[in-house]
Formats: C-alpha cells, sequence, structure tokens
C-alpha cells in the first residue's frame, strides 16, 4: 500500500514539474520597442547657432540662471505642487496594481470557519437523539494555477509597463511644472522691469511737460503744444496699472505653482525687477538624446509595451487553465471534537476551466488589445515627431527673439540719443515741441519693445528647455520615482 501511495506521489510531482515547465511558453507576442524614424536621431536644424551648444542637456536646467530665489522656489514646486502630488498618487496605484498581479503567482489560501447552534425537526432526528446542538465547521483551502500559457507572467508583464508609464508621466508633470515656475518667475520680474521703464519714460515725459508749459508762458510754444506732451504723458502713465495687473498675476500663479496661497509667497520673489537670462549657450544635444529623454516619448513606449503584454493576457484565455488545489478541515457536532480523527476532512486535485468550443468572446477581447496596440503605436510616432517639432520650433523661436532684442537694442540707443538732441535743440529754439515729441514718442515706444524683448527671450528659453524634456536623477531619493529595478 505505501508503494502505490509512492508512486502515485511521485506521479502528481512529475505532472507539475512538466507543467511548470511549460508555463515560459507565454502566449501572445513577445514585445519589441518601435524605432524612431532614420533622421529622428540627427542633429537638430536649430543648433547651428551661437546661441546653443550640442553638448548634452543636464539636469537642474533652470540653474543655468545663477539664481537662488529660482532654485528655491523650484523645490519648493517640486516638494509641493498639487499637480506633481496627484501624479504620484497614480504611481502609488500603479505599484498596488503590480503588487496585485504578482500575488497571482503565488499560492492563494483562504481560511473557512463557522459555528452554529439548532435545533432539527423531529421528522429528521433518529429516535433517542438529542434535537439540538451545535456543529462547527473548519477549513483551510489552498489553490495554486499553473500559468502554463503566460496569462499571469504577461499580466504582471503589463502592470509593470504600467508603473513604468505612470512614473514617466510624473515626471512630464515636474518637466511642465518646472517650466511653468519658471515662466511664472521671468514673467513676474519681466513685468516688474517695464513697469520702471514705464515709470522712467513718464518722469521724463513729466520733465517734457513742464519744459513745453514755461516756453508757453514766455510765449515760445503754443496750447496745442502743451497738450500733445501732456497727452502722451497719459498714455504712458495708462500703461502702468496694466503692467502691475500683469505682474500681480505671475506672482499669484507662481505661488499656485508652489503650493503657496498668495499671501505666503516669500518677499525674495517679488524683489526681482530685471528679467532673467542665460548668457551662455544653452546645451540641447541631438535628437537621439531627446527621445531618450523626453518622458512623454518613454511613457507612450511603456503604454505599447504594456498594452503588447495584454494581447497575451487576452490569447492565455483560448487554452485550458489549470489551477491545482486542496482543502482540509473539520466537522463536529460540539467545540471538543473539532480536533478529533474521525471529523477531519481533506481533499487534493486539479481543476480545469476551458471556454470551449464557443470563443468568440475571447477573440473578441484579443481584437480589441490588439487595436490598443496599433493606437499606442501610432501615438507614440506621434509623440516622437512633436518632440522634435517641438524642439526645433523652440530653438528656430530662441534664436529670433535674440535677434529681435539685439536689433532692438540698437533702435532703443538711437532713440535715446534723438530724444536728447531734440530737447536740446529746443531748448536753444532750433525745433519745435512737435519734433521733440516725436522723438519722445519714439523713444518711449523703443524702451517699452526692448524691455518686452527681453521678456520674450527669456520666455523662449524656458520654451526650449520645456521642449528638450529635462533629465530628472537622484530618484533613489524620491518615493514618487522608485528605480524600475524595483518593480522588475
Amino acid at each position: 500500500m505505501k508503494g502505490v501511495t509512492l508512486m502515485k506521489t511521485r506521479s502528481l510531482l512529475a505532472a507539475l514539474l512538466a507543467a511548470t515547465s511549460l508555463a515560459a511558453c507565454a502566449a501572445g507576442p513577445d514585445y519589441v520597442a518601435p524605432t524612431p524614424p532614420p533622421r529622428g536621431d540627427a542633429a537638430f536644424i536649430g543648433a547651428r547657432s551661437s546661441a546653443v551648444s550640442t553638448a548634452a542637456v543636464q539636469p537642474g536646467w533652470w540653474r543655468l540662471y545663477d539664481d537662488p530665489v529660482l532654485d528655491a522656489l523650484v523645490l519648493d514646486a517640486l516638494a509641493a505642487n498639487t499637480d506633481i502630488r496627484v501624479a504620484v498618487a497614480r504611481i502609488e496605484r500603479a505599484r498596488a496594481s503590480l503588487r496585485g498581479s504578482r500575488s497571482e503567482t503565488l499560492p492563494q489560501t483562504a481560511f473557512e470557519g463557522s459555528g452554529t447552534y439548532g435545533r432539527a425537526s423531529q421528522a429528521r432526528t433518529l429516535p433517542g437523539a438529542d434535537r439540538e446542538g451545535r456543529t462547527v465547521d473548519a477549513g483551510l483551502s489552498v489553490s495554486y494555477e499553473l500559468d502554463l500559457f503566460g496569462r499571469v507572467s504577461r499580466g504582471v508583464e503589463a502592470s509593470r509597463a504600467d508603473l513604468s508609464a505612470a512614473q514617466e508621466d510624473a515626471d512630464a508633470v515636474r518637466v511642465t511644472v518646472v517650466a511653468d515656475t519658471v515662466r511664472a518667475y521671468v514673467d513676474a520680474a519681466s513685468y516688474a522691469e517695464q513697469l520702471a521703464v514705464a515709470q522712467r519714460t513718464v518722469d521724463l515725459l513729466d520733465r517734457s511737460v513742464r519744459i513745453t508749459g514755461a516756453r508757453f508762458e514766455r510765449g515760445l510754444n503754443q496750447k496745442l503744444d502743451v497738450i500733445r506732451v501732456t497727452q502722451l504723458r497719459d498714455e504712458q502713465a495708462a500703461t502702468i496699472p496694466a503692467l502691475q495687473a500683469q505682474r500681480d498675476g505671475a506672482l499669484f500663479r507662481l505661488a499656485t505653482l508652489t503650493g503657496k496661497t498668495p499671501q505666503d509667497l516669500p518677499e525674495a520673489a517679488r524683489e526681482r525687477t530685471k528679467t532673467p537670462d542665460v548668457r551662455q549657450p544653452i546645451p540641447v544635444g541631438d535628437g537621439r538624446a531627446l527621445l531618450a529623454r523626453r518622458p512623454d516619448v518613454r511613457a507612450a513606449e511603456r503604454r505599447l509595451a504594456a498594452d503588447t503584454a495584454r494581447i497575451g493576457v487576452a490569447t492565455a484565455d483560448l487554452y485550458p487553465r489549470i489551477t491545482l488545489g486542496g482543502s482540509v478541515g473539520t466537522t463536529a457536532v460540539g467545540a471538543t471534537d473539532i480536533f478529533a480523527g474521525g471529523p477531519l476532512r481533506w481533499l487534493l486535485g486539479p481543476l480545469i476551466s476551458w471556454a470551449f468550443p464557443n470563443q468568440e468572446a475571447i477573440r473578441a477581447r484579443i481584437g480589441e488589445a490588439k487595436a490598443d496596440t496599433k493606437a499606442d503605436l501610432a501615438a507614440f510616432d506621434g509623440s516622437v515627431l512633436r518632440a522634435l517639432e517641438e524642439t526645433e520650433t523652440a530653438l528656430s523661436a530662441y534664436r529670433n527673439a535674440l535677434l529681435r532684442k539685439e536689433q532692438l537694442a540698437s533702435a532703443r540707443e538711437a532713440a535715446d540719443r534723438a530724444a536728447q538732441v531734440s530737447i536740446a535743440r529746443q531748448s536753444r529754439g532750433q525745433i519745435d515741441a512737435l519734433d521733440v515729441l516725436d522723438a519722445q514718442r519714439t523713444l518711449a515706444r523703443s524702451e517699452a519693445a526692448y524691455a518686452q524683448a527681453s521678456q520674450g527671450v527669456a520666455q523662449a528659453q524656458v520654451d526650449l528647455f520645456r521642449a528638450l524634456g529635462g533629465t530628472w536623477q537622484g530618484k533613489a531619493n524620491d518615493p514618487a520615482a522608485t528605480d524600475l529595478g524595483d518593480a522588475a
């Protein structure tokens, strides 16, 4: 009898080993990463400029501004921004989903127990037996799915890719938040600089109003001259409230991005009155590095990997699902008999489930999964093209913003000299007030245009940094960006 039992045990173990060896044959296609366009890894067209270099993009690009106040604001945004907190929560959800998928590779256990007290009907009770009594039932069941066709392993693969995609989405949010924070800081400082320019222009026109008024009193100018220069002064003064409102809006936006209320924004952020600027060539790398760095491209690739694995999950349902199960338990009348040998029961055996021959619903799910991968591939290709387009556009905008600023600087200097000469000539009676007014109007426009051009350059720099995608290092210290090796 013992020999027969031993043979049965060996046969069962051999069957288990054979089934386990088949588990490596996962259903569905193995994932192959898509390739970018043939010229996608080339040097940028806009990199042929002295304003940029082909050096590798470095992490912490905002430090190129060499502004400690800005550095502190960016760190605040990375720590407290609400959009980043949402992205972190989605990473945690994806990580929990991965744990759930992994749990299916382990035996599943369940414990059940119940205790009842009741009375049976007389018709169902033997003569002389007690009609009332207690019944205690307890049992432990164990089941393990033999992953013969990779349903479980493909599910883990899909969950792992989903986690990677969530982490890349979080990096994309970080890129956006940092760029928006720097942009708000740049705008606030630029509007402050434009306010200063507008105020200087108004002060200059106040002086012209006084000079023109004095000449009118002496009969050297007409009343119309006084009206005209006063009108110009009032027009320039009217730009100040609009600039102040724009500066306040930028500061309030900066507070929101850093997770603060407008009242809690640091005073140091309000004190900057000159537009920040990067005065060295901006490192941009090349197309290959860009596509490897852009989080939206990486996220699209990870989603393609996840949905490719889900084809395998759906395909595995075409084949039988085999689960080994066993249970042990006891049912006793009264708690004193529960551990006795008589009431014990046990069960061991496989469970086979197979949707056959009607598998149309399964094939429909496979078709849906394949369609999802086609959409993901199209989204990946689109993200690659969009990344290249945005970078080239940003490079062109930055180069031309610099040229515009350079030309407006020359125009401002010429307008300033013309205004000074006109005032001097007016004091000697060589020209009339209308010529002076035209020179001052030209200077006011040149000053305002140059200040706006400085803002345009700074904004173009931020747009370029945003397009380049940013880089994130030290993820081991970031609870929202666990190393992918830990999730493998």
